[in-house]
């Protein structure tokens, strides 16, 4: 394990005590700004040549997009809306991994940021206060 320099600790602490306070719904936002940055990261990666930061970047995005999946309440008509659109982004991914494909990787994005947008909306509807939004 590495030795983290003292700004470091204090960085991790930081990311620590930001996720452990957090709502379900602000953790759900840093989800989807995860998902969001790594696909720019393997976007990057793609574009440079670097298939496996691109490969390990797309699986990431992946076990995110998972992670939702699994944790959709069915018994709610839109958690299969978003079942549906999760299985989709799922299904692309896996296509943009394989041919480490740039265009996917952008659509993808494009679905991500569409739905992140229209969560911050809302949680700004249900009075849920966004940081960093």
């Amino acid at each position: 394990m590495p030795v983290l320099s003292p700004q470091q600790k204090a960085y991790a602490q930081y990311k620590n005590n930001k996720i452990m306070g957090a709502s379900g719904p602000e953790l759900t936002l840093m989800l989807y700004d995860g998902a969001i940055k790594f696909l720019n990261i393997a976007d990057v990666a793609i574009e440079k040549n670097d298939i496996q930061k691109a490969h390990e970047n797309i699986i990431k995005t992946e076990r995110i997009i998972d992670y939702l999946r699994n944790t959709l309440d069915m018994k709610y008509a839109v958690a299969q809306d978003f079942e549906n659109m999760y299985s989709y982004i799922a299904r692309r991914l896996v296509e943009a991994n394989i041919g480490k494909d740039r265009e996917i990787i952008a659509e993808v994005n494009g679905h991500m940021h569409a739905i992140r947008d229209n969560w911050v909306e809302v949680m700004k509807a249900n009075n849920i206060i966004v940081k960093d939004a």
